[in-house]
This record gives structure tokens, sequence and C-alpha cells, in this order.
């Protein structure tokens, strides 16, 4: 067994490139996703650690400080991350040139040969569920042996495996909670609309739902929801209990958490006793009674991603939920009492700034606790990349570039009558529309006056928030004059 590290390497500052994190960038507040896709295959892997460099703090030369007692470093990588990753793996080698080092993630998932060309650094990577492909590798074994792993044999040349199985059976894989305890300080994770400090972790992988821009289940989750039993998450979440009394707030990050709706509640009534709070991810079609019920049992908040406010984007995106579902569901969540953090994206297929004003107008109609805007982001192996290329969407001769300098979203696709550079504009003026009212104010102020740490947390935020735009703002400025 040889020495290894998981480890996801120092990036811009702020940057959120987890393997957790739906979007790899730069956010308008501080959020960190916990590393959970590193967190498994380090607790298959005996003697292994986890090295989480962005939120700690971690720098490239204590980073490297590190990676020197390890024998194999395995890099959790993405497509904005990937060149700053390959340059991190490359002073890793120079270092200590012994080291072998694996790239995994969607990203390594959909794209192996391109992502081992993308640095002499890289002697492997997993492809699809990667957490068995690490700990064979760790092992020792030869690495024509191992299933869904893609390498360089000794000449060079790019060798692929067989395609290992998607895991049926998720009771099989080890918990995260001892992994997180050893290697991890869980109060550098903050989430904007989580109470703090918090913690994500998952109870199935994959998603029914068939939507066109979806990384995780297009890439490596796939589309059946795969679950773990109800009596192994509580028995996890008791067990996260008596390691962390200090969480206020558990979220689960399965796609949607909902999608099974017998085994959420089921879930629901087991952790029940443990008195804990929690929230998930959930489609926007769940009816009051079954809100009410998860409510009963513990449930604060739903991330519901709403996307948009017009009917023929949402069937473009094959969203599977219509404006008349989501805002039936709205009502009977803030009816039950269950707060929403929606989630929309601009620069969907085909957007124009009619359905830009409908999906601002749609927002403010819902009035959820608080919301987030993202650019639409096209990711390899994905649906809405596929399309992009066909239709020539792509703003870019580099598909790929979805970051700007300082590490924000940037634009990546245009329309006819809309380009890039409004799109982009559209997301801050989108955030002064929902954020700059009466109501959402009101309800900010009240969460500050009830809690001091609040108070302090919100002040912080709103400092970033108006700094983030200043930093885009200034990036696209250098970038126009760079062209």
């Amino acid at each position: 067994m040889s020495k290894t590290l998981y480890l996801s390497p120092p990036s811009f500052d702020g940057f959120d490139g987890g393997a957790g994190a739906r979007y790899q960038t730069v956010r308008e507040v501080t959020s960190y996703w916990y590393p959970t896709w590193l967190a498994i295959p380090a607790a298959l892997t005996p003697g292994a650690k986890l090295l989480d460099c962005p939120p700690h703090n971690i720098g490239k030369e204590e980073c490297l400080r590190t990676t020197k007692d390890f024998d194999h470093v395995i890099i959790h990588t993405s497509t904005p991350s990937l060149k700053n990753d390959c340059k991190v793996a490359e002073a890793i080698k120079q270092q200590k040139p012994d080291t072998k080092i694996g790239f995994v993630g969607a990203h390594a998932a959909v794209l192996p040969t391109e992502t081992l060309k993308a640095s002499p650094a890289i002697d492997w990577v997993g492809r699809k569920e990667f957490d068995y492909t690490c700990k064979e590798v760790a092992e020792g074994r030869e690495l024509s042996t191992v299933a869904g792993l893609s390498y360089k044999d000794k000449d060079g040349k790019i060798k692929h495996n067989a395609e290992r199985e998607l895991i049926q059976n998720l009771d099989t894989l080890p918990w995260v909670a001892d992994i997180y305890r050893r290697d991890l300080d869980i109060q550098k994770y903050f989430n904007g609309y989580l109470q703090h400090p918090y913690m994500s972790m998952y109870t199935g992988r994959g998603c029914p739902a068939q939507c066109t821009f979806c990384l995780w289940p297009q890439t490596i989750g796939g589309h059946k929801y795969r679950v773990r039993s109800a009596d192994n998450v509580a028995g996890e979440m008791a067990h996260l209990k008596n390691l962390f009394p200090e969480v206020k707030e558990y979220f689960f990050d399965d796609d949607t958490f909902t999608a099974n709706l017998p085994r959420a509640r089921e879930i629901a009534k087991k952790i029940s006793p443990l008195g804990l709070t929690w929230s998930c991810n959930s489609r926007a079609n769940i009816d009051y009674d079954n809100i009410k019920l998860l409510k009963d049992n513990g449930l604060r908040l739903f991330l519901v991603g709403y996307e948009s406010g017009n009917d023929q984007i949402l069937k473009n995106i094959k969203k599977g939920v219509t404006v008349d579902e989501m805002r039936r569901f709205t009502k009977d969540a803030h009816r039950a009492g269950v707060i929403i953090h929606g989630t929309f994206i601009l620069g969907l297929p085909v957007e124009t700034r009619e359905t830009i004003q409908q999906t601002v107008d749609f927002a403010k109609e819902l009035d959820v606790f608080s919301m987030q805007v993202s650019l639409a982001a096209p990711y390899p192996g994905t649906e809405l990349y596929e399309q992009a290329k066909l239709n020539g969407w792509f703003a870019k001769k580099e598909k790929t570039d979805l970051l700007g300098d300082v590490g924000y979203q940037s634009s990546t696709i245009e329309y006819p009558g809309l380009s890039k550079e409004q799109i982009f504009e559209e997301v801050e003026r989108f955030y002064r529309a929902y954020y700059f009212r009466p109501k959402p104010i009101l309800r900010i102020v009240k969460t500050m006056l009830e809690d001091k740490d609040v108070m302090v947390r919100r002040l912080r935020e709103g400092f970033e928030f108006f700094k983030g735009f200043k930093d885009r703002k200034d990036s696209r400025v250098e970038a126009k004059a760079a062209a």
C-alpha cells in the first residue's frame, strides 16, 4: 500500500473547487463545499490523508511541503481548474520525481485522453465512480488490471482499461465522518444559506432528472438514483452528532434527495429522534403534505433549482417542471414553514432579454428567502456542451474556458441578439433587482438582530458581495483591454 494523499489543490483566492461543488468557481460570498468525493476513497485507503487546500488557506508552498511525505497523490480536478491543477502536479513531480499522480473528477471521467495529455506529470486518470479505482491503485496493483482507469504505459502510450461498473449497494462504502474529523477544520466551510458550522454529505448518487446542463448525473453518477439504506444514513448521522456536537445544520447533497419520497420520509423519521436540523436539494414538485412531514422531522431548507421563469427554456433544458408547478410548490413550502434557497441560471438555450426579464420577475414573485444567479456553464460531458458545439453558441475558441482571470464565472455561451457581455452584465442586475427590495432587506435585518454571530457573518457577506461585483467588473475591463 503506497502512502497516498487525496488533494484539492490551492487555486484562486476564495475558489470553491472542492469535490462537492456543483460549479467550480469563486462565488459572490465565501462558499466552500465539503470534498466528499475525495473523503470516501480516502476512507477506503489505509494510511491515506485528505488535504483540502482552498478552505484551509493552504498555498502552494505549504501544499508542496505536505506532498513530499507521500508516494502517491490523487488530485480532484475540474474543467475550470485543470490548467492550475496541472501546474500543481508538475511542481509535485519536480520536487519528488518518483511521485505517482492521478487525476479524478468529472473532467477526467469524460475526457481521459485529453486530461492525460494536459501534463506529463499525470500518470493516470480515474473514470466514472473512482472510489475503488483509487483504492486499487494505492494498493500497488498493475495499472493495466484496474477497471475504470486510463493511464500512460512505460512508453508513454495512453491505454484505457475496461469501464468500472457503478456501485449498486452504496452501504458498502465507508462513512466520511471520521475523515472529516481527522483531516478537515469544519469551521472553515461556509455556505451563505446554511447555518454555520454546517456539514454536507451524500445519501445517494445519481439523479433521474434529465437536465441538460447538470454535471454530475451526466458524467459520474448516472440517471438512476442509487441510494444508501435509511438505517445506514441514520447510523452515520448519529455518529456525526457525537463527533461534531457544534454542527448546526446538515445538508444532504444528493442531486435530488426527494427523488425517492418514501425513502426521504423514512430517513427523516429515523433521524428525527436525534434532534438535528437538516436541509437538502429538491425539485419544485412536492406537495404540501410531504413538505410538512419533512419539516416536522427536522427539515429547515430546500435548495431548489428553478433555473428560469420561462416555460420554453425549461422545456429546452428538459427540466421536467413547469413555471406553474414551481409556483405551487413554493407556496406550499412557505405555508409549511420551510425556507427556500432558489438558484437561477442565465444564458440557457435560447435566452433573450425578454426571457431574462421573465426570470427576474418570476424570482421576485416567488420571493424565496435567498437566491443565487449563475451563468450557464457547458461542461464537457453534458448535453448542453454538445448543443453549444452543434449550434455554434460558444463565444470563445477555448470551449472549456469557464472562468475569468480572478476565478469568477465568465460567459461562455451567446445567442443571436444576446452577447456574452450582455448575459454577464445581467447577473448583477438580477441580484440588485431581487435583493434591493423591502422584503429581502427586512428578512436579512431580522436575522441579524436575532443573533450577533449572524450579524457579523451577514456584514462580512455583504462586503464580499459588493467587492465580488467590483472584481468581476475589473476583470472584464482588463480582459477587454488585453484583447
